[in-house]
């Protein structure tokens, strides 16, 4: 079974920077993408950033420009540098992976969720 760990979420004042990571483990035999998405109080889930394993990029429109999302297929592993953030970012961060595990057989996997609270 796939598993995602989350690490990097904390408390930062506006204008400050972290670094996200999600480390995949389990059945994968080759990843298709991986993913940011986040869900404030109240609001829906939303794309933060995408990337595929041929390191082509997605983002949302909030966050071009400020974020970055890198990926390490050998470690199997996702980033995502958040810089200037504003109060308007804070959220609980979800990482997300597109896998294949078999011939023709994908999945999807969701990690619990680190929380990024932006304030003064």
């Amino acid at each position: 079974q796939v598993q995602l760990v989350e690490s990097g979420g904390g408390l930062v004042q506006p204008g400050g920077s972290l670094r996200l990571s999600c480390a995949a483990s389990g059945g994968i035999f080759s990843i298709n993408t991986m993913g940011w998405y986040r869900q404030a109080p109240g609001k829906q889930r939303e794309l933060v950033a995408a990337i595929t394993s041929g390191s082509s990029t997605n983002y949302g429109d909030s966050v071009k420009g400020r974020f970055t999302i890198s990926i390490d297929n050998a470690e199997k592993t996702v980033y995502l540098q958040m810089n200037s953030l504003k109060p308007e970012d804070t959220a609980v961060y979800y990482c997300n992976i597109d896998y294949r595990y078999a011939t023709r057989r994908t999945s999807v996997a969701w990690g619990k969720g680190t929380q990024v609270t932006v304030s003064p």
